[in-house]
């Protein structure tokens, strides 16, 4: 007689390998041939199932290509929400960003092998149709972060605008990380956390400081 408790985390153990073979196929493919040029029935042959199951899973192309990256967000979502009440909003961004950052490799190989995920981020960069939903997307976290940054404060965003402040400007440094990291050669996680710590720390002293007093190498000369 079959074992009938066993049997329903059977089905559930294919279907995530279906929709892991499924994902895997995508990102491939979207590296190696461009998202605009690879079709869904594309993914579907590559993953060796019909445009049919492709659907049971996905509601779309661009769903597939960012269904690794929502997870990587809820990790940093979560990851906020369990910072300290007393750390300081934009201290308590950068350390969830590091907890996130620490625990995100596991899980998303999991699904896929990170080294894919990370060069999929380049292909966004590149890609007019996947930077807008990125973007998009962007500000969707960002108002939910907020959201829960005003929370931990015990603050009414809608009459005090410190929490959206404070994630634009974390939000800011992202996008410009995100963006040089993309045009290096190193595609790393390693790189871009570094390249993000470095940023993070000119935060304070690009809002607060004295550029003409401090020096830098990208100042240009004085006007004769």
């Amino acid at each position: 007689m079959a074992d009938t408790a066993t049997s329903p985390g059977l089905r559930e153990r294919k279907k995530q390998r279906t929709r892991d073979t499924l994902l895997r196929s995508a990102l491939e493919l979207f590296t190696e041939r461009g998202y605009e040029e690879t079709t869904v029935d594309d993914i579907a042959e590559a993953a060796d199932v019909s445009q049919r199951t492709f659907f049971r899973y996905f509601a779309s192309k661009e769903e597939a290509a960012f269904f690794v990256s929502r997870l990587a967000e809820s990790h940093f979502v979560g990851a906020v929400r369990r910072r300290p009440p007393g750390e300081a909003p934009l201290d308590a961004l950068r350390q969830a960003l590091g907890e996130s950052w620490d625990t995100i490799g596991e899980a998303v190989g999991q699904l896929v092998p990170l080294d894919l995920h990370m060069r999929f981020y380049r292909v966004i960069e590149s890609t007019p149709a996947l930077l807008a939903a990125h973007l998009r997307r962007a500000a969707e976290l960002e108002e939910e972060i907020a959201r829960v940054i005003a929370d931990r404060e015990g603050l009414d965003m809608e009459t005090d605008p410190r929490p959206r402040v404070v994630v634009a400007v974390f939000g800011a440094v992202m996008r410009v990380t995100e963006r040089i990291w993309s045009a290096r050669d190193d595609a790393s996680l390693t790189a871009l956390r570094e390249l993000t710590a470095a940023y993070l720390d000119q935060v304070e002293p690009a809002l607060t400081g004295d550029w003409r007093s401090t020096p830098g190498a990208g100042r240009m000369p004085a006007t004769p």
